[in-house]
C-alpha cells in the first residue's frame, strides 16, 4: 500500500475497494473468461454446428464453476501465461482451455474456445459486464444515497432563511433548503439518465463481418447468433462495426457522469463558502488536527477533497468521450490502454461521493450567524419594496430605492422612514415592514 504509484490503491485503497472487484486487472480477466464460457456453450446450442455437442446441465455447470471458483493464484496464472504470450485474451483462451481439458466430455471440442473471435470481441462484452455490475451494485446506489442525504438537508432546513449572495454581494434572501433541494433535483435528473444507461455489445470477428464464422458454418444466421447472445449479457446488440465497439457508450456514460460531477462539484463549493460565511458550523471530531501550525482550525476537508477528486475523475471522462469513439479505419490499439484506466475514472468519482457524503454528515446550521447576515443588510427588502410600489403605480418605484440603497449603508430604521413617506395603503406599509 505504501509503494502504490496511485493514491486509490494506497492511500484510498478502503474507501474505493468496493470497485476492485468490477476493475482491477483480476476482475477483467474473470470477466473474459465468462464471456469466453458463454459463448461456447451459445455455440453448442446452434443446431448448424454439428462438430460441437450441445453442452449438457452437469458440463454448464462446472464450466460455470471455473468462474465461481476463479481466485487470484488462477489469475496469477493466467498472467504467467501472458508473460509468454505478450497478449492478455489469449492467455486467458489458453488457460481455460487447460482447465477444460479436465471436463472429459469437452476436452475433444477445445478449438471451439475462441472460435473465429478477435480479441475485442471479448474485451468490449468483458468491459459491458463490469460497467454495469459497477453501476448497478456501487455507483447509482451511492448516488441515490447521497441525493437522499442532500435531500434530507432541504426539507429539514426548508423554512430557515438565509440571505444570498449573486455576484457575491448581497441580494434577496432564500431559504437554506432550497438552496438545497436545488442539488438534489439536478442530480436526481442526472440518476435517471444513469439508471437507463446500457453498454453495447460489439460481435463480429475480425472486422466487425463475421468472415471467419461464415467461412467454417456459412448457413448459420450469425446476425440472429449476435443478437440473442449479446442481448443475454444484458447488453445492446451492435449491427455494423469495424472490428471494435466504437465506444459510443462510453462516450455516453462519461458525459453521464461528467454531468453528476460537475453538479457536485458545484455543490461542494457552495457548502464551502456556507461554512467560510459561518452559515453551517462543522462538527469537531476528537483527536483531529486542522492545521499543523494553528490549533484552532476546523478546515472543511470533505468538500475539498470532493472537489479535487472530481476535478480528476471528470478529466478522465473527457479524455474517454473525445478519444475511445475515434479509431482508424477497422481498428488501431490506442482504446485498449485506455480503457484500463476506466477504474480509475470511476475510483475518482467514488471516492469524491464518499468525501461529500462525510462531509454533509458533519454539519449544522448556525441560525444565529443567518439572523446575523439578514440583519447587517436590510437593503436586500429594496427589491420587495420597489415590486409592491410598482403594483400600486408608484412612478419610478426602481429608482427610487435604487437611490436609497445602491452603494449605500442601509438601516432598517432608514428604511421604515422611507416606507412611513409612501402613499399606501397603511396595511401595505405594515406588511413592507414586517418584511424587514
Amino acid at each position: 500500500m505504501l509503494q502504490a504509484l496511485s493514491p486509490l490503491d494506497g492511500r484510498y485503497a478502503k474507501v474505493v475497494a468496493p470497485l476492485a472487484v468490477f476493475f482491477s486487472e483480476e476482475a477483467l480477466i474473470k470477466a473474459r473468461l465468462e464471456v469466453e464460457i458463454r459463448y461456447f456453450i451459445a455455440l453448442s446450442q446452434v443446431p448448424e454446428i454439428r462438430e460441437l455437442p450441445r453442452v449438457r446441465a452437469r458440463e454448464e455447470k462446472l464450466l460455470l464453476q471455473i468462474l465461481e471458483r476463479f481466485r487470484t493464484k488462477d489469475a496469477e496464472e493466467v498472467k504467467a501465461i501472458e508473460s509468454v504470450t505478450k497478449h492478455d485474451v489469449k492467455a486467458a483462451e489458453y488457460w481455460l482451455k487447460r482447465k477444460m481439458e479436465k471436463i472429459r466430455k469437452l476436452s475433444p471440442f477445445l478449438e471451439f474456445v475462441h472460435f473465429a473471435l478477435t480479441s475485442e470481441d471479448v474485451n468490449n462484452l468483458a468491459y459491458g459486464l463490469l460497467i454495469h455490475r459497477a453501476l448497478r451494485t456501487v455507483i447509482l446506489p451511492e448516488a441515490k444515497s447521497l441525493s437522499r442525504q442532500i435531500t434530507a438537508s432541504g426539507r429539514r432546513w426548508g423554512s430557515v432563511p438565509m440571505l444570498s449572495l449573486t455576484h457575491g454581494q448581497p441580494a434577496t434572501p432564500t431559504t437554506v433548503g432550497k438552496e438545497m433541494l436545488v442539488f438534489s433535483d439536478r442530480l436526481d435528473r442526472q440518476i435517471a439518465q444513469l439508471r437507463t444507461f446500457r453498454m453495447q455489445g460489439k460481435l463480429g470477428g475480425a472486422v466487425g463481418n463475421f468472415s471467419a464464422h461464415r467461412a467454417a458454418y456459412p448457413t448459420v444466421d450469425w446476425e440472429k447468433f449476435r443478437k440473442i447472445f449479446v442481448r443475454g449479457l444484458g447488453l445492446i446488440p451492435l449491427t455494423h462495426t469495424t472490428q471494435i465497439n466504437p465506444h459510443d457508450d462510453i462516450a455516453e456514460l462519461s458525459h453521464i457522469l461528467h454531468r453528476i460531477d460537475t453538479i457536485l462539484l458545484d455543490c461542494s463549493r457552495d457548502v464551502w463558502m456556507y461554512i467560510s460565511r459561518g452559515v453551517f458550523k462543522q462538527r469537531v471530531v476528537a483527536g483531529e488536527v486542522g492545521s499543523s501550525t494553528m490549533p484552532h482550525k476546523v478546515n472543511p476537508i470533505d468538500f475539498e477533497n470532493a472537489e479535487g477528486n472530481l476535478g480528476l475523475a471528470n478529466a478522465l471522462f473527457d479524455h474517454f468521450a473525445a478519444k475511445l469513439p475515434v479509431s482508424r479505419l477497422q481498428r488501431d490499439l490506442s482504446d485498449s490502454t485506455v480503457q484500463r484506466s476506466i477504474g480509475t475514472a470511476f475510483g475518482y468519482h467514488f471516492l469524491a461521493v464518499s468525501s461529500l457524503r462525510k462531509g454533509l454528515g458533519k454539519i449544522s446550521l448556525d441560525r444565529s450567524a443567518l439572523k446575523k447576515e439578514l440583519n447587517d443588510h436590510p437593503e436586500v427588502a429594496a427589491e420587495a419594496i420597489q415590486t409592491v410600489l410598482r403594483k400600486h403605480g408608484v412612478a419610478g418605484a426602481y429608482e427610487k430605492l435604487k437611490k436609497l440603497t445602491r452603494g449605500e449603508k442601509v438601516t432598517k430604521e432608514k428604511l421604515r422612514a422611507f416606507m412611513e413617506g409612501l402613499s399606501l395603503p397603511k396595511g401595505e406599509i405594515s406588511r413592507l415592514k414586517g418584511m424587514l
